[in-house]
C-alpha cells in the first residue's frame, strides 16, 4: 500500500475549486502509483468554513463536487482512492445537524467512513456550533491486490488526548484508546491545525505517543495556507511505531509525498527532514498569511506607511516576500517632529527592498486641522488630541491611496501596542490586515535581528528577498522605539521598557492570569495592576482593529472574546 500525503491549500467555501485541488493531487498520486490519497480535515470546504456551513446551497454543492470527483476518478487509469474531509448531514432536525466527517471516494462511488469525536470550542475553534460528535471509533478495511489493511481514522483533535503532554484536554472519549482493541496497522490523522511556534513539536509528540499505544505507524496530514487570520503551516509527517519520524513534509507550502508502511518495516528509519528553526518558521508563516490573505481576498497589491521605525520596516520585508516588492507601495508621511534620520532610514530600507515610495508631508494638514478646530475648542488641539490627529491624518491618507489604487492596506502595529492601547483608532490602526499584531515588540526586534543575520540568508533567497547584506539595517534595529508625535518623544515616556512589559503581557494574555495574581509576584509588583487596567481599557479599540495574523497561542482575534463593558 502506497499512501500519498496531500498537503493542500484550499479556499474556504470554494467546493468546486477545492474539489479540483483534490483531483489534481489524485492525478499526481496516480502517476506515482499511489493507492490512497490523504487530504486534510474538511478539505472539500477549507478550514474553518464557519457559518458557510449553514448555507443549504453549499451543502448541495458538496454532493455535486463529490460526484464529480467520483466521475473523474472513474475515468483516470490507475486512479487511487482518496479520503476527503466533508460536512455530513445527520438527517436529524436536532441542531447541530452535521458531522465533521471523512468520505472515502473511489471511481465506483463515495461513502462516509469516519466522524470526528472531539469537537474543540477553545481559542479560535467553535465546532460545537456546527457539528455533533461522532460516537464510534473508525476502522477502514482497505484492500489493494491480495492485501487488506486495517486503517484507524481520526480527525485533528481526536489525536489530542494526552493531558500530560498538552497540559489539558477536551472532556470526552479517547479515540486512540478506542482503537487499541481494533488492531489497526496504521493510524491516520487528518487535520487543520493552525500554526504557532510550539505546535510542530507537540504534534509529533502526540503522534509518537499514539504510535506507541497502538504499536503502529501514525500518518499526520495537515492543511497549509492562510484563511483570514489563521495560518496553517502544514508540516505533515509520519512517525513509526517507536515514535521516530519516518517522513516529514515542508512547512508553509503545498506538497505531496508518498509513504508506504512496507518501506519502513524491519529497517532503520531514514534521516527525516528537519523543520526550519523557530524564527524562520515564524517568518514563513507571516509571509504565507499575507500572501494568502491578499490573494484569496482578490488583492494584487498592498500599501503601508513607512516611518523609519522597526515595526513598519518588518512589515515591509514580510509584504515584499509575500507579494514581491513591485506590488508593495510605501508612503512616507513626515510631520514637523519627524527626524531626518527616520526619513533617511525609511528611504534606505525601501531602496534595499526595491519598494516604490511617495513622500507626503503632513505639516500643512496638521495646520489646517488646528485652524478648523479652533472655533470648537477655543484653541488649537493639544496633548493627546494633537498627537492622535497626526496618526489619523496619516491613516486617512493611507486609506485614500489604498481606495484609489485598489490596494490592501497593511497595518503595522504590534501586539504590545494593541494590548495596552498604545495605538490610535482610525489612525495607525487603519488597514485590512494587521500583519504583526500577534508579535510582541521584543519578538519584533528578535525577528528583525534574525532577518539581518547570516542564518536568514537561505530563507531570504528562497522567498525572493536580497540574500546578501542587511535588510532592515542596524540604524532601524538600534534606535529607541518612538512614534515621533512630539519633539524627542519615546515609547518609554508612556510605557515600561518592552523587556519588562512583554513578559507581563504574555502572562496576562497567553496564560490568562489575573493582574492581581501577578501583582503579588516580586518580578511584576504594582506594574501588573497598571498594565492590567490598560489591557481592559483598550478592549474597545481591539474590537475595531483589522484582522490579526495569528501566530501565537492566544491572539487578539476570533479566539479573544472579552467584554468591553465589564467590572
Amino acid at each position: 500500500m502506497r499512501l500519498a500525503l496531500a498537503q493542500l491549500n484550499p479556499l474556504v467555501g470554494d467546493l468546486a475549486g477545492n474539489g479540483q485541488l483534490i483531483l489534481e493531487a489524485c492525478r499526481q498520486a496516480a502517476a506515482a502509483q499511489a493507492d490512497l490519497v490523504l487530504t486534510p480535515e474538511l478539505s472539500l470546504w477549507g478550514y474553518p468554513p464557519r457559518d458557510l456551513l449553514f448555507h443549504q446551497a453549499r451543502l448541495a454543492a458538496q454532493a455535486t463536487a463529490l460526484d464529480r470527483l467520483v466521475a473523474e476518478l472513474a475515468g483516470c487509469e490507475g486512479a487511487p482512492a482518496v479520503l476527503v474531509g466533508i460536512a455530513e448531514a445527520s438527517g436529524s432536525r436536532e441542531l447541530p445537524n452535521l458531522y465533521n466527517a471523512l468520505a472515502l471516494v473511489e471511481g465506483t462511488g463515495w461513502r462516509v467512513v469516519a466522524r470526528k469525536q472531539l469537537l474543540p470550542t477553545y481559542d479560535v475553534f467553535d465546532e460545537q456550533r456546527y457539528f455533533r460528535p461522532g460516537t464510534e471509533p473508525a476502522v477502514l478495511a482497505f484492500g489493494r491486490g491480495a492485501r487488506q489493511w486495517r486503517l484507524g481514522l481520526t480527525i485533528c483533535e481526536d489525536l489530542w488526548v494526552e493531558e500530560d503532554l498538552q497540559g489539558q484536554r477536551l472532556a470526552g472519549p479517547d479515540p486512540v484508546a478506542a482503537l487499541q482493541a481494533r488492531q489497526v496497522e496504521v493510524l491516520i490523522n487528518l487535520s487543520a491545525s493552525p500554526f504557532n511556534p510550539a505546535k510542530a513539536d507537540l504534534r509529533q509528540a502526540l503522534a509518537a505517543r499514539a504510535a506507541q499505544r497502538l504499536g503502529c505507524p501514525v500518518v499526520y496530514v495537515n492543511q497549509v495556507g492562510g484563511n483570514d487570520e489563521l495560518v496553517f503551516d502544514g508540516a505533515s509527517f509520519v512517525v513509526g511505531s517507536t515514535g521516530a519520524v519516518l517522513c516529514q513534509l515542508p512547512s508553509c507550502r503545498e506538497a505531496l509525498e508518498l509513504w508506504s508502511p512496507a518501506s519502513s518495516a524491519g529497517s532503520p528509519p531514514p534521516p527525516a527532514a528537519v523543520l526550519p528553526a523557530p524564527m524562520e518558521q515564524l517568518f514563513r508563516a507571516l509571509v504565507l498569511g499575507v500572501r494568502d490573505y491578499a490573494g484569496k481576498c482578490g488583492f494584487q497589491r498592498s500599501l503601508l506607511g513607512l516611518s523609519g521605525g522597526i515595526d513598519s520596516a518588518l512589515v515591509a520585508v514580510i509584504a515584499s516576500a509575500a507579494l514581491g516588492p513591485a506590488a508593495v507601495r510605501a508612503l512616507l508621511m513626515p510631520s514637523p517632529w519627524s527626524s531626518e534620520g527616520s526619513i533617511a532610514d525609511a528611504l534606505a530600507l525601501a531602496d534595499r527592498l526595491g519598494l516604490p515610495t511617495s513622500t507626503l508631508p503632513i505639516g500643512p494638514l496638521m495646520g489646517g486641522f488646528d485652524a478648523a478646530l479652533q472655533p470648537a475648542l477655543g484653541h488649537a488641539p493639544t496633548g493627546l488630541a494633537a498627537e492622535n490627529l497626526q496618526s489619523r491624518i496619516r491613516g486617512t491618507l493611507l486609506m485614500a491611496v489604498a481606495n484609489q489604487e485598489g490596494q490592501l492596506l497593511l497595518s503595522t502595529g504590534n501586539k504590545s501596542e494593541l494590548a495596552v492601547g498604545y495605538c490610535t483608532l482610525y489612525g495607525d490602526m487603519n488597514g485590512g490586515l494587521a500583519v504583526i499584531g500577534d508579535l510582541y515588540k521584543t519578538t519584533v526586534f528578535a525577528l528583525a535581528d534574525w532577518l539581518d543575520s547570516p542564518a536568514s540568508m537561505p530563507c531570504r533567497r528562497d522567498v525572493g528577498l536580497p540574500a546578501e547584506g542587511e535588510l532592515i539595517g542596524l540604524a532601524i534595529r538600534s534606535k529607541p522605539p518612538s512614534a515621533e508625535l512630539r519633539p524627542d518623544q519615546r515609547d518609554s515616556d508612556s510605557l515600561p521598557d518592552y523587556a519588562e512589559l512583554d513578559p507581563l503581557l504574555e502572562a496576562l494574555v497567553e496564560q490568562r492570569r489575573s493582574a492581581e495574581e501577578l501583582a503579588a509576584e516580586p518580578r511584576f509588583g504594582p506594574l501588573a495592576l497598571q498594565v492590567g487596567l490598560l489591557l481592559r481599557r483598550a478592549e474597545f479599540k481591539r474590537r475595531q482593529a483589522a484582522p490579526v495574523l495569528k501566530v501565537s497561542g492566544h491572539a487578539f482575534d476570533s479566539g479573544w472574546r472579552m467584554p468591553i463593558a465589564a467590572g
